[in-house]
């Protein structure tokens, strides 16, 4: 059964702003990971840099990117939903916030091709 307020556009931009967090909550320790085998052993980090170049492994950074940026003007989104004095363009927010997040990431992934 679905319910009415689940077909609304915020409540998309509730869901994204959750599934990015928890997707870059758990890329945390890959990259913790990653930093800690620079320290102590650099040839199995030059060996992941190689993986890195890879152009699957690049669209999965322009993923990360694109998660990382919703989240951010998710946030602002949000921050600004609380200081700020209510405004009827809540959607034009969100659709703002997903549309500067598809910006970020594009630019990022023309740079990374």
């Amino acid at each position: 059964m679905m319910r009415p307020h689940r077909n609304h556009p915020l409540w998309f931009a509730f869901v994204l702003h959750r599934v990015s967090g928890l997707a870059l909550a758990l890329f945390l320790p890959v990259h913790f990971y990653m930093l800690a085998l620079a320290l102590r052993a650099p040839e199995r980090l030059d060996g992941f840099l190689r993986w890195a170049e890879l152009p699957l492994v690049r669209l999965a950074e322009g993923g990360l990117v694109f998660l990382l940026a919703v989240h951010l003007f998710g946030g602002l989104r949000l921050l600004a939903l609380e200081f700020l004095p209510f405004s009827p363009r809540q959607k034009a927010l969100a659709a703002g916030a997903v549309s500067a997040a598809v910006l970020v990431s594009g630019l990022f992934l023309l740079s990374a091709v």
